[in-house]
């Protein structure tokens, strides 16, 4: 009879350590299996860290706040372990396109949205700014409005695309001061997405004066090499050297396509307090289109701001719901 031997005199177990001193961290970094943590939100304190066994393939993305424990000094070659990741408050999601059932996580519990968008050169494209709040209105963020190059055209008509939406709007071209960005920023954690071209690196730039070096400390992660593939968070300045940042940014690759296969119409609306009480008499399955593909949509009894409100969601579900949408630019005013 042959018997094979074990690998080990240790029984196994399923019973796992606590881990209660494992201390709490951001991420802010990915690299190739390797992740940049912060601790307790200092961005003195940073540590690269893998992911314990016992996670297994659990997604870790920029702003995760995870439990980290093993060396945690952080100096050069050393390597802690990301034992626990907290549930996330909010999620951004983007599909590769609408057809496509793999979502893929941009930041997690990131508090609004900055949306930055060139009024020209490139054209400002309408479509990629409605999938952009679908996917912010979907993930719980709160969508916010940037305008980059503002010295080559005006806002105006642009804009009034989304006067319904209550999106709010600032500038950030080169003439522009920041003031208003800053105060949209502070004490918050900021996705920055845009179409390649838009200016979001010199917007970054402005406001982390060190954000090149600040990157490749990152998003280095031990490697030695920063990738513009991934996304990375940076601290905003305090007011004065070594206070605690202002906020903090993260600024994501320049994005092509923004896929949209993740998102009901019923999370976009849920972003909308008023409409959101008004679907709930809604008849089962109800796209909320209006007629003739809906004609019992309750959003059509609503009355003056909710109306209108309502109204421009609809256009929104409408146009995201369109195969090339994202493409769709808006040319300067003639003069």
């Amino acid at each position: 009879m042959r018997i094979r031997p074990g690998k080990g005199s240790r029984p196994r177990t399923k019973n796992r350590p606590a881990h209660d001193d494992a201390e709490t961290a951001m991420v802010v970094s990915v690299d190739r299996g390797r992740w940049g943590c912060v601790l307790d939100g200092d961005p003195d304190r940073r540590v690269v860290a893998m992911r314990a066994r016992e996670l297994g393939r659990t997604p870790i993305v920029v702003g995760d706040q995870v439990g980290v424990v093993g060396d945690l000094s952080g100096r050069p070659d050393t390597l802690a372990r990301i034992v626990r990741v907290a549930d996330r408050t909010t999620v951004l999601r983007r599909t590769a396109d609408d057809n496509d059932p793999y979502e893929r996580i941009v930041v997690g519990n990131a508090d609004q949205l900055l949306i930055v968008t060139a009024l020209a050169d490139p054209p400002p494209r309408t479509g990629f700014v409605e999938r952009a709040l679908a996917a912010a209105y979907a993930g719980g963020l709160t969508p916010v409005l940037c305008l980059t190059k503002s010295d080559l055209a005006a806002p105006d008509e642009f804009t009034a695309h989304f006067a319904d939406l209550q999106l709010p709007v600032v500038t950030a071209g080169r003439d522009d001061d920041l003031d208003a960005l800053w105060q949209t920023l502070e004490g918050r954690l900021t996705a920055l997405i845009g179409h390649s071209g838009v200016g979001k690196s010199t917007l970054v730039n402005r406001l982390v004066p060190d954000a090149d070096r600040a990157t490749g400390e990152v998003s280095g992660v031990g490697k030695g090499r920063h990738t513009s593939t991934q996304s990375v968070a940076l601290p905003l300045p305090g007011a004065e050297p070594g206070a605690a940042p202002r906020g903090w940014v993260v600024d994501t690759p320049g994005i092509r396509s923004f896929g949209l296969a993740h998102v009901t119409p019923d999370q976009i609306i849920d972003a909308f307090d008023d409409l959101r009480e008004a679907i709930e008499t809604c008849p089962r399955g109800c796209t909320h289109l209006g007629p003739p593909a809906d004609p019992e949509c309750a959003l059509d009894a609503l009355t003056g701001s909710s109306h209108r409100r309502a109204m421009a969601v609809r256009e929104l579900l409408a146009s995201v719901s369109s195969s090339g949408a994202d493409d769709t630019p808006v040319s300067p005013p003639e003069g």
